[in-house]
């Protein structure tokens, strides 16, 4: 079973989420407010498998620095431990957590400060986190591009339980899920594919991060590696066109998953897939 989870939204600058591409273009698929502002969701994906796993896919930005980004105007942010107690499921059942990379909007909630200590604890004491080798040594080392996004707090503790399992190369986490690398927006970015009886679900993280972006030449600014961006949607998109999968896109605040179109060369988002 696959239920997306909205972890909240900010604003980013449509600027930036679009690159080089023309804000008379950009805005006709993407709502932008009159400080060009664009509404963006922080989705993660909770996968519980016929085997008993149950796996999270990124899990938003959490909440130990919002001061510090309080530029991104978050709100609506959940308390993801909440979120799962209400599904009947306590935070020390989560088996895995997949992290498609180490920015702070994809995985602040891996850990939290205890507020009588102060101490930083794992927010999944028993799970195993994934994360791919490139994006540790990049954490750990971050070009000046990055480093404002990459927080050590944020993975450094799972890797001192020794709960950390790093992939050099594309890997099966389950017989469900397969963990594939893509660089481009930051180097070794995951990219999860879940496998489901109707179709492949594919989780396109920052690949692909909204609908509006499906097309390969729109390249955030975000993105360090913009060359590379593009080669790695096009690998991404036309398998996702040809297999018939349907793609999340993790920070699409209207279109949460598509399929892909690929017309006269051209590859677009299509009609929504609802998942659960």
């Amino acid at each position: 079973m696959i239920e997306l989870l909205n972890t909240g939204y900010f604003y980013a600058d449509g600027g930036a989420m679009f690159g080089v591409i023309p804000k008379t273009a950009w805005r006709r698929r993407y709502p932008v407010n009159d400080k060009n502002g664009c509404v963006l969701a922080m989705r993660s994906v909770l996968v519980t498998t016929g085997e008993g796993r149950i796996i999270l896919i990124d899990n938003g930005a959490g909440n130990k620095r919002l001061k510090q980004f309080s530029y991104y105007n978050f709100f609506d942010l959940i308390d993801l431990n909440d979120a799962l107690i209400k599904r009947g499921i306590s935070p020390g059942q989560i088996t895995d957590v997949a992290l498609t990379h180490l920015h702070f909007d994809h995985c602040g909630y891996t850990t939290y400060k205890d507020e009588k200590s102060g101490e930083l604890r794992l927010s999944f004491p028993d799970a195993t986190h994934w994360a791919s080798r490139k994006q540790w040594e990049n954490c750990l080392q971050p070009n000046p591009l990055e480093k404002d996004s990459l927080l050590i707090e944020n993975i450094r503790p799972v890797a001192d339980a020794g709960k950390l399992r790093l992939i050099d190369e594309d890997t099966r986490l389950c017989r469900e899920i397969n963990l594939r690398l893509y660089d481009g927006h930051t180097p070794g970015q995951i990219v999860p594919y879940i496998q489901t009886p109707e179709r492949t679900v594919v989780f396109a993280g920052d690949v692909i991060p909204l609908a509006a972006s499906v097309s390969p030449g729109w390249i955030s600014a975000y993105d360090t590696f913009p060359v590379a961006s593009y080669y790695e949607k096009v690998r991404l998109l036309e398998e996702a066109a040809n297999e018939k999968q349907a793609v999340i896109y993790c920070h699409d605040a209207y279109t949460p998953c598509t399929g892909i179109k690929k017309i006269n060369g051209s590859y677009k988002a299509g009609t929504k897939i609802e998942l659960t």
